[in-house]
């Protein structure tokens, strides 16, 4: 029996893919703004079961400032290393490679300073030339709309030329906001595929040259149609040990962030089709047949030796922020920012696109707040606070509930449809609701996450055991 796949592939906030095939390997990065550690590494042998195998970033950003870091990144494999450029828009192009794609990566290395600079794409040609296409953020450098290739040293190290504007989208009828494209070379002619018209409403285009410097002529390749799939655009073109050809992209979901759908691909006439005659589609049979199930991780035992890969701080963590301790996560109840939108200390992971209840233990020791927060541009939580010999149970307006200092309580949140999230507690009598109901908000440029966080002046503990994420909801 063929088995099938339903879209989308990745339903959480895998913001900007780009995808590469080594062998029999897939491998997936995304972007992911100032959070620490950065620019996950997903693997999959069918394109369908990812699991996070790494991360190419490990340290970096001190402070949250959202929509600034590491913007739309490329993957790319190139003699005998993993290739990963991004842009980050207020220091320029930067890269980090790898002999494993599970690490150690080398340091980021500023390709171009500049501000401004975003969403670049590198390309070894067979001559031995190199090349990186970028686009531009017009908040930073005034402009934006537009594509500029440079020459670039072969060893990645440096842009050796001014650069040349090889595509000007103010001169397309209906062209706005070109950004993330990506080159590839087929056939002998290049080729960029790059989204325009914003993530909500956009589309994906494809640009065809014979020289890699253009001209170049477009042709608009995917857009929503008839179907339910806004903005389907921003990805990257993988072929099969086969020679099958796929289309991974995202499509904006609001609260739920940037899902990833899988596109069949093919070529007709020397341009690619993508979907369903340019529109998306819903499900198909696995690319490669018998592949193992699996997805990205989210619950958490905190049996370590660390923290699962599935979590990211929201800036650079201090070591004496958290321990795993005893099957335990410890968090110190540290100072910072009372917005927990700014607080770096907040330990998070991608709202999941379906109905879920997420579900952890918590022991307060000592003074200071903590709990389960649903954070995007607006947040909310449910956790214990603790001053002096008096505990509480909070959830945003409700009246706080006394607990037995030293008491374990249960904290959770019921994430419906339209991710409307109900908060749980047991203190004893069983999970029940509490608090009023919230709706969640997306980030910038980012879904809302899960996170669990502790706040104080540094003399209280918060004792987190075992983080479950259970699809579908409990009772």
């Amino acid at each position: 029996m063929t088995a099938t796949y339903r879209n989308p592939v990745l339903n959480a906030d895998w913001s900007d893919p780009d995808v590469i095939r080594v062998g029999d390997d897939f491998y997936l990065t995304v972007s992911t703004f100032t959070k620490v550690p950065g620019l996950p590494i997903l693997h999959s042998r069918d394109l369908v079961n990812w699991t996070i195998i790494g991360h190419a970033v490990t340290s970096g950003y001190a402070d949250v400032r959202p929509g600034c870091g590491v913007w739309a990144p490329s993957l790319r494999h190139h003699d005998g290393r993993f290739w990963i450029f991004y842009g980050d828009p207020d220091v320029g192009i930067c890269q980090v490679n790898a002999a494993d794609p599970r690490g150690p990566w080398t340091a980021p290395h500023v390709v171009k300073p500049g501000l401004g600079l975003i969403d670049p794409c590198p390309l070894w040609d067979e001559d031995g030339q190199a090349y990186v296409v970028h686009g531009w953020a017009k908040s930073r450098a005034g402009v934006n709309n537009r594509l500029t290739l440079h020459r670039m040293a072969p060893d990645a190290s440096a842009v050796l030329d001014e650069g040349t504007l090889v595509i000007d989208a103010d001169l397309l009828p209906g062209y706005r906001t070109l950004e993330g494209p990506k080159l590839y070379k087929r056939d002998g002619a290049y080729w960029i595929f790059a989204p325009a018209g914003g993530v909500e409403q956009g589309w994906q285009s494809v640009f065809r040259a014979e020289s890699i410097f253009g001209p170049y002529e477009d042709r608009i390749v995917l857009e929503q149609g008839g179907t339910d799939v806004n903005g389907p655009h921003q990805g990257g073109w993988v072929n099969t040990p086969s020679g099958e050809h796929w289309f991974m992209h995202f499509q904006d979901r609001g609260p739920y962030g940037r899902v990833v759908h899988l596109q069949p691909m093919a070529w007709e006439d020397g341009w690619p089709v993508m979907g369903d005659k340019g529109e998306p589609v819903l499900e198909g049979p696995v690319p490669v047949q018998g592949g193992a199930p699996g997805e990205p991780a989210t619950s958490d035992d905190f049996a370590g030796p660390a923290l699962g890969l599935q979590w990211s701080w929201q800036a650079e963590p201090d070591p004496s922020w958290w321990e795993l301790r005893d099957g335990t996560l410890r968090l110190a109840c540290v100072e910072g920012p009372e917005d927990l939108t700014e607080r770096p200390a907040v330990l998070g992971q991608r709202l999941p696109g379906d109905p879920c209840t997420v579900t952890t233990s918590l022991t307060l020791a000592g003074d200071g707040r903590a709990g389960l927060v649903v954070l995007g541009f607006t947040y909310a939580f449910a956790g214990l606070e603790r001053t002096g010999d008096k505990t509480v149970l909070v959830c945003g307006d409700m009246e706080p509930v006394p607990v037995e200092d030293g008491t374990t309580v249960t904290v959770g949140a019921r994430i419906g449809d339209g991710a409307l999230v109900t908060f749980l507690a047991d203190t004893g009598e069983g999970l029940r609701e509490i608090g009023a109901p919230f709706q969640a908000t997306q980030g910038r440029w980012v879904g809302a996450v899960l996170g669990l966080f502790a706040a104080g002046s540094g003399t209280g503990q918060a004792i987190f055991d075992t983080f479950t994420v259970q699809r579908g909801s409990i009772q």
